[in-house]
């Protein structure tokens, strides 16, 4: 059941999944059970990696004619299923441009009423490969994720730029959450995260991914908590798992060195 906000603490579900590419209806499935699992667990928040709606190398699978402007039929549903456990979702998916036309990779924030309240488009976009599709986004700002007014949303090689996260912080954001497709190895991720929360002073929430995608092996990829330069929590799992925080909203800080872990 979900818990009221009457105690200064949230509980923060990372749906840390190994969506499969092009697999529109697997992945949405896999996702809708773990936002009921999660909010079962007693999650106030709960955050999605990059892409998890369609797998990071979906391309060469399904091509890019499925993706519509934003909220669709499978948003709407994602509202109403927000709103009945009361929770608020951090869901990532593409997205197109009503005016442009223009795809973009997004993660928006669904409020625990249903209503979309903020979307946030990769900036630090590749242009080559399997995110030749996207088109980067040209600003980052802070939107209302309940209980917090001001929450600045990140997806994952937008860490690299310090002036994203210094923008969003003199926005006054009071956390940093980003959704991530990051893999280990040579180009994994070496203590951008870290960097954002040292240069900020903002904690930052990281929901990675797991599992194999076409291009890239997530297997052993990290689902990260962050405040002052250092990283607090690694949570990695060889398959779609649920990684469950308790966070102190008045310490702005872990209420408990530990999580627990769900499994799907």
């Amino acid at each position: 059941m979900m818990r009221t906000m009457a105690t200064p603490s949230l509980r923060i579900a990372f749906l840390h999944l190994a969506p499969v590419p092009g697999d529109l209806a697997g992945n949405r499935r896999l996702i809708e059970t773990a936002v009921m699992q999660a909010a079962q667990a007693g999650a106030n928040w709960i955050l999605t990696p990059e892409l998890a709606v369609c797998g990071y190398a979906f391309t060469g699978r399904i091509g890019t004619d499925w993706i519509a402007p934003q909220p669709d039929e499978w948003m709407i549903q994602m509202g109403r299923l927000a709103a009945k456990l009361r929770v608020t979702l951090f869901l990532s998916l593409p997205e197109q441009d009503v005016r442009t036309k223009l795809l973009h990779n997004s993660l928006f924030v669904i409020a625990p009423d249903g209503a979309l309240t903020g979307a946030h488009r990769k900036i630090n976009a590749l242009r080559v490969g399997s995110e030749a599709w996207s088109t980067p986004g040209t600003e980052a700002l802070v939107f209302a994720a309940p209980p917090l007014d001001r929450v600045g949303l990140l997806i994952c090689a937008d860490a690299y730029s310090p002036g994203i996260a210094g923008s969003l912080r003199r926005q006054g954001a009071r956390m940093l959450v980003s959704a991530a497709a990051w893999a280990p190895g040579l180009h994994g991720p070496n203590g951008e995260w870290e960097r954002c929360t040292r240069d900020t002073g903002l904690p930052l929430l990281v929901c990675n991914r797991t599992g194999p995608d076409l291009t890239l092996d997530f297997t052993k990829a990290e689902s990260v908590v962050a405040k002052d330069g250092e990283r607090r929590l690694s949570m990695s799992a060889a398959r779609s798992t649920i990684f469950l925080i308790e966070w102190d909203l008045l310490g702005q800080d872990l209420a408990a060195p530990s999580y627990q872990r769900l499994e799907l």
